[in-house]
């Protein structure tokens, strides 16, 4: 099983690519950034709060690393043209010489639309202009031109050049729903979702029947997830955890409690565990102890 780390987007940009290059050099797989613009609150309100933006950091990661994977977890379509994508993704893989993986998802966060007065269409709506997104982003990404006559996008003889370093620039996309997986499995390389062993146990259950659906092979694609990771011997911290809103997407317990759980993900065909800084502690110093104790204690026994 790989391991990556997925940093809040509020951190300072030094502890940013301070984590960075940790995890670069001690063999993490990937290095993931939410690409948002401000913090969530379920509905239109807005509250203050740093945001950095997910294409003006990732080039940064790219130039202090030299091995670790970096994508967007993930970059909406209802917010970005696939042909800005394909061409951030190429230029992207050039500076990080051929790491780069491209995150999407089709936007579901409804106080940034708001805001911008950026159309969040409905769910079907987003789901089609998402299917007709992803495959131009692939043409792009593949073909010296693309041509593109679609409900949402009318692409002519298009160019995206230059084309990635790798041969086929992996596209993963976040979802859960029905209909994104079938299209998810048509399209993508990667497949991404989130929870501990039994939330993600459910989801991947629903991925299989998507890709027995279209007639793909559940284990060709890259299939990576993500949860909260808590760790403590505390018995009424991890009675409120596992009771609380956020305890389907929560790996929480000792360390010995926590690898039990990842062997749990692992035996259910999950390639890569992300850990997200957001439960490792209030400070800097904090999350890089917690860092260290699972890349020491923790990983090399789900190697």
């Amino acid at each position: 099983m790989h391991f990556s780390v997925w940093p809040d987007p509020g951190r300072p940009v030094d502890e940013v690519l301070d984590l960075a290059r940790f995890a670069d050099d001690l063999g993490w797989f990937g290095f993931w950034f939410a690409d948002h613009y401000m913090p969530n609150t379920g509905d239109t309100s807005l509250k203050a709060g740093d945001v950095h933006e997910v294409w003006g950091v990732l080039p940064a990661v790219a130039a202090v690393t030299k091995n670790i994977r970096i994508g967007p977890l993930v970059s909406p379509t209802s917010v970005h043209h696939p042909a800005v994508l394909a061409n951030r993704a190429a230029t992207i893989d050039h500076v990080s010489n051929g790491r780069f993986v491209l995150g999407l998802g089709a936007g579901w966060q409804v106080n940034e639309h708001a805001a911008y007065g950026i159309e969040l269409e409905s769910p079907g709506d987003r789901v089609s202009r998402f299917d007709e997104a992803i495959q131009i982003t692939r043409s792009l990404l593949d073909t010296d031109r693309t041509t593109f006559d679609g409900r949402f996008y009318t692409l002519n003889d298009a160019p995206s050049d230059p084309s990635p370093v790798q041969n086929k620039l992996p596209i993963t996309v976040g979802t859960g729903g029905p209909r994104m997986l079938r299209i998810t499995a048509r399209h993508a390389q990667e497949w991404n979702t989130w929870g501990g062993p039994e939330m993600a146990g459910d989801r991947r259950h629903a991925y299989e029947m998507a890709c027995d659906d279209v007639g793909v092979d559940p284990a060709s694609l890259h299939t990576s997830v993500q949860a909260l990771v808590v760790m403590t011997d505390d018995a009424e911290s991890l009675a409120s955890i596992r009771s609380g809103d956020m305890g389907g997407r929560s790996i929480a317990g000792s360390n010995t409690e926590i690898v039990e759980q990842l062997g749990q993900l692992r035996d259910l065909g999950f390639d890569e565990l992300i850990v997200p800084d957001f439960t490792l502690g209030a400070t800097a110093e904090q999350r890089r102890e917690a860092y260290e104790n699972f890349a020491a204690n923790i990983a090399p026994q789900l190697a």
